[in-house]
């Protein structure tokens, strides 16, 4: 498989991901899990009665069944053999609990098992659930939940391009989905997993920036974040580089030039980097015993 792999433009379009009469259960709902579940059900790709989903309170499980419309429920293993689909949106320490669960449940051979916990890898995976199921392993980022998502997908041992294809239309509920090897997923974490946070940060540093100029704090996050969005825009539509299109911004002897350079001379470069490099190597180290 190529390193980054888009599907073909048949398998993107829109479609159930389920066989009729089967089930996709979410374990886990939270953050995550309810922004999958509401992607899915928004896009038609299941119906309300497809889906289950699993959370660890009374309390949670009224509240994510009133505002989805789903069933929710703390023992879900009932439900384990009518799945197709399993989505584990737990965090990586709660893993190797839940699938001891599932080896008591009755779980499909067929079953497909979705993973999108940062760490264990689908070798690990496959190990501590002892079986020949599919894996597939994601790594989205919160901003699926307002359906603008970047997630990145790999097969498991006894992944097929179908249940890739299958995964991948899950995903592109929320956002934009690409396959990679997993060699490349603790840079994955790091990239796309973490960068959220990297970029409200830089959001709040420029909105601050504005303020100190004497903008209205209001105001200024509203130019920032708009800046930003249209920006991001510029390189993603247009497929230049972005260097390129900060050169159509930087103008002989003006502003932009002079705001460059002192950029430049507090390193953002270098910082940004090894902020990603760190973030790769406690990745590496999730998931291990």
């Amino acid at each position: 498989m190529k390193r980054e792999e888009q599907l073909s433009e048949k398998a993107r379009k829109p479609a159930h991901v389920l066989t009729p009469g089967k089930k996709l259960g979410v374990i886990g709902a939270g953050v995550m899990g309810q922004a999958i579940l509401g992607g899915l059900l928004r896009k038609a790709f299941v119906d309300r009665t497809q889906v289950w989903a699993a959370a660890k309170s009374d309390a949670s499980c009224r509240q994510v069944a009133e505002s989805l419309g789903i069933t929710v429920e703390r023992d879900y293993l009932g439900r384990i053999p009518d799945s197709e689909i399993l989505i584990l949106c737990v965090k990586p320490a709660q893993v190797e609990g839940v699938l001891e669960k599932l080896k008591h449940a009755r779980l499909s051979p067929d079953t497909l098992l979705i993973s999108i916990a940062a760490g264990p890898t689908t070798e690990r995976l496959e190990a501590w659930l002892g079986t020949a199921n599919p894996w597939v392993r994601a790594m989205p980022n919160t901003p699926c939940v307002v359906g603008d998502g970047m997630t990145v997908i790999c097969g498991g041992r006894f992944a097929t391009q179908a249940h890739l294809e299958q995964a991948q239309r899950i995903f592109e509920a929320v956002g934009r989905c690409v396959v990679a090897e997993e060699s490349h997923f603790n840079a994955v974490t790091a990239l796309s997993g973490s960068g959220p946070a990297y970029v409200y940060l830089i959001l709040e540093a420029l909105a601050d920036a504005g303020v100190r100029v004497g903008l209205r704090r209001d105001l200024a996050l509203t130019l920032v974040t708009q800046t930003v969005l249209g920006a991001t825009k510029m390189v993603q539509e247009t497929g230049r580089h972005p260097a390129a299109l900060r050169d159509d911004v930087t103008t002989p002897a003006g502003c932009t030039i002079g705001g460059l350079l002192m950029l430049e001379d507090g390193k953002i470069r270098s910082v940004l980097a090894r902020a990603v490099e760190e973030a790769t190597r406690i990745a590496a180290q999730l998931g291990k015993p």
